[in-house]
């Protein structure tokens, strides 16, 4: 046997997990190891009672075709071992010595989720059609209803809104190829549009014919599906020219093939089926061979792909194509093991609400086929428990430019499809705020299909039959202080949310701040450290920028940077925040700790590892945000270099500000800020504001509001303590906190006195 090649995890491949530090939340233990061999590698396995690994205390798994494994049993409390080899390729015995011996812990009660066998995972499906969504019987069910009450459902809705105007359209034409097959932003929008009505009519007329057994529907939905399948599948819709036209596109053909599978002759049952293998394989190659996410899991549409198609297509081929169980088992056995890679067990989700939005958009439809057709209800891991907080805590139903990462909605509140998604979380959990959240978003976005972010992605009508058929109304609960926490920390990915009164968008007040482990990474910006304020219905602090497109100037050089964040320059220069996917993660921050009682809430961050590229003299960067009787924000920066530099206060606000001295004041419609540097150890800050886009293309924003960036630049100085006063309040109240400051000893003690006459004292170490 040869020696086991065991490569050291890197920043953006799999880690070696469990280890005796993994604090365990589900039952068992999920394993991961970096790839032993660059391809064609297989692994034994073994799992132990004991660290010798003895026979009648071990369980040996394999082959396994990939570098993690979910057992197929939960494992009573205990300490267990564990070690991997290489397999020969034909499974027969080891190719190589054993890996080094790690171990975990597994405690008692955690939630019990085995993933089952390959061997037996499809043992109860049936080989019939339809099979996404409803099988024959429940077809028959739910056909039986709508006779009686053409309302159940919300059926009437979806067949007038979603169903007849496919009827009439006409046939839309292939995609054309793009001006010396070099992607336009425009066009590319278009083709991927085409693409998503083109999903809608074939999956909608198929639904609806076969559930109403009407002959004329069936025939156009039948059009529809063969004219699409007469497109090059290797064209315009392929996954290398244009991945999300290629997943709009495979995913109707699946709908399609399924629920028209009794109405095709078996010569168009062949024709449809080779098509969809065709594109189901370009995006399993592609996911499997070339992106990898199994070894290196940051791809947000390769991880996005498995569940807009390998799921749907894959079920719908299963039984009659030997591929389409190889790929499930792999989507199958990626989201019982590694997923999420944006997140962890506090449901957060690194790139942000809006990508979110759209990754659980697809998996939570992609979850409800396979729990309908193979049994397997992957919604019990723990992440999927409490992942509904993220939206509900970091981009409340009434906010604005208050979340931070790329946002195609930047400028207005929640979109409609976030709270559809919470909805489905409150109908798996029974959470009343979810339910709370989604009614509010629902009230409020009247026009839903008017913006390409809606009508281009998902149709609202065919969610609400599916949810309204598939799981029990819930009773909305209210967000008052008992129902729900005040600061949240999710650790997973360094984000804290504070809040006051979010059952009152006059009254609310949301402070997020953010110190992430991910950095600037994929949709991360280089914004660690940096906070947002909305308050009194009106964003005050804000995300700056405009949402132009994916690799714009606007993208690029202004809203991925940390000039846009309301965090610090050093010397001029941010976070790096650029193309390389290394450094990008290297940028990260911490969040170290966060304190809760009543009164006082605090956060303290580090993100000096943020700077390590781009001003690399940095010694340290920790912020402390302090939120004290849910009213007032005290902002402690503590910066120290090897040698002297200036650092630069930056922030940013919808209207330009009032400057005066040390004072700055945001005068909004509904609400004001009034801002004060109470302290600064190098002497007066130097205050200025502006209301450029630095570096960015003119004629991307011509026409926009301007927006305004606050920079206060301090003397220089090898270390600084910067200290900051926020108060919002509604407008025209002129409120103001008082304070004085008693500097005696080594340190330096802030006074707070809001306008109840409570005081409250912050510490600060002097500069030396």
């Amino acid at each position: 046997m040869g020696k086991l090649f065991e490569p050291v995890s890197g920043l953006l491949t799999v880690p070696y997990e469990p280890n005796e530090k993994s604090e365990l939340r589900e039952n068992p233990p999920r394993f991961t190891w970096m790839p032993a061999k660059s391809e064609d590698d297989r692994y034994f396995l073994q799992i132990s009672s004991s660290e010798g690994f003895e026979s009648d205390s071990t369980e040996q798994i394999g082959p396994l075709p990939y570098n993690f494994y979910t057992p197929n049993h939960v494992f009573e409390s205990g300490t267990y071992y564990w070690r991997y080899a290489l397999a020969e390729e034909d499974g027969t015995a080891l190719q190589s010595d054993w890996s080094e011996v790690r171990s975990c812990f597994v405690p008692e009660h955690l939630p019990s989720t085995p993933l089952p066998a390959r061997e037996t995972r499809y043992a109860d499906t049936n080989a019939s059609h339809s099979r996404l969504w409803l099988q024959p019987d429940r077809i028959e069910a739910l056909r039986v209803r709508i006779r009686e009450d053409v309302s159940v459902c919300g059926w009437d809705v979806f067949y007038e809104k979603s169903v007849r105007p496919w009827m009439e359209r006409e046939l839309i034409a292939e995609p054309e190829r793009y001006p010396d097959n070099k992607r336009v932003a425009k066009l590319w929008r278009k083709m991927y549009m085409d693409c998503q009505e083109t999903l809608y009519a074939i999956r909608h007329l198929s639904v609806a014919g076969v559930l109403l057994e009407d002959e004329d529907i069936l025939i156009q939905a039948k059009r529809w599906l063969l004219h699409v399948v007469s497109w090059d599948p290797r064209g315009t819709t392929s996954r290398d020219y244009n991945d999300e036209a290629a997943f709009r596109i495979a995913g109707a053909v699946a709908w399609g093939y399924d629920w028209l599978h009794g109405i095709l002759s078996e010569e168009e049952r062949s024709a449809v089926r080779a098509n969809l293998l065709i594109r189901t394989e370009q995006v399993a190659h592609h996911v499997i061979d070339r992106s990898r996410i199994h070894r290196v899991p940051y791809d947000s549409h390769a991880v996005r792909s498995l569940s807009s198609v390998l799921v749907p297509a894959c079920i719908a081929m299963l039984h009659e194509e030997p591929k389409a169980r190889e790929w499930l088992d792999y989507t199958l056995e990626y989201y019982a093991c590694l997923y999420s890679p944006w997140g962890g067990q506090d449901g957060g989700w690194a790139e942000g609400p809006m990508y979110w939005t759209t990754g659980l958009a697809y998996l939570i439809d992609a979850f409800n086929l396979i729990r309908q057709y193979v049994g397997i209800d992957l919604f019990q891991r723990p992440f999927f428990e409490r992942t509904g907080d993220f939206p509900l805590y970091v981009h409340s139903p009434d906010t604005v430019r208050a979340s931070f990462g790329d946002q195609s909605t930047l400028g207005e509140p929640p979109s409609l499809k976030t709270a559809y998604n919470i909805r489905q979380f409150a109908g798996l959990t029974g959470n009343g705020l979810y339910q709370w959240y989604y009614e509010q978003v629902k009230e409020r976005d009247k026009d839903a299909d008017t913006k390409f972010y809606n009508y281009g992605w998902w149709d609202f009508r065919f969610d609400d039959l599916i949810y309204n058929h598939d799981y029990p109304a819930v009773q909305a609960v209210v967000p008052v202080p008992e129902s729900m926490e005040s600061v949240k920390w999710f650790r997973d990915v360094g984000w804290v949310a504070f809040h006051r009164r979010m059952d009152d968008p006059e009254e609310h007040i949301q402070l997020i701040v953010k110190s992430s482990p991910y950095g600037s990474l994929s949709h991360s910006h280089g914004d660690q450290n940096g906070f947002l304020l909305h308050a009194y219905g009106e964003p005050l602090a804000i995300d700056s920028g405009y949402y132009v497109a994916h690799g714009s100037t606007m993208h690029r050089n202004w809203r991925r940077q940390t000039i846009s964040k309301n965090s610090l320059l050093i010397d001029g220069q941010g976070q790096y925040a650029g193309t390389d996917k290394v450094l990008c993660k290297e940028a990260y921050g911490i969040v170290e700790e966060v304190v809760s009682k009543p009164g006082f809430a605090s956060v303290r961050m580090n993100a000096t590892a943020a700077y390590r590229e781009t001003a690399p003299y940095l010694k340290r960067f920790i912020r402390e945000v302090h939120w004290l009787d849910d009213s007032y924000a005290v902002i402690v920066d503590a910066v120290d270099l090897e040698r002297p530099a200036r650092v630069s206060w930056l922030m940013h606000s919808l209207h330009g500000m009032e400057l005066k001295s040390q004072t700055f004041r945001v005068a909004g419609t509904k609400a004001e800020l009034d801002g004060r540097f109470v302290y600064v150890s190098s002497g007066d800050m130097e205050i200025s504001q502006h209301n450029q886009f630095t570096d960015v293309d003119p004629s991307e924003y011509e026409g926009l509001p301007s927006q305004w960036h606050l920079v206060a630049e301090t003397n220089e100085a090898q270390s600084h303590r910067i200290v900051t006063l926020l108060v919002p309040m509604k407008r025209g109240d002129d409120k103001f906190v008082s304070y004085f400051i008693d500097d005696q000893d080594h340190g330096i003690h802030l006074y707070f006195t809001n306008e109840n006459g409570t005081t409250r004292m912050i510490e600060v170490p002097k500069a030396y």
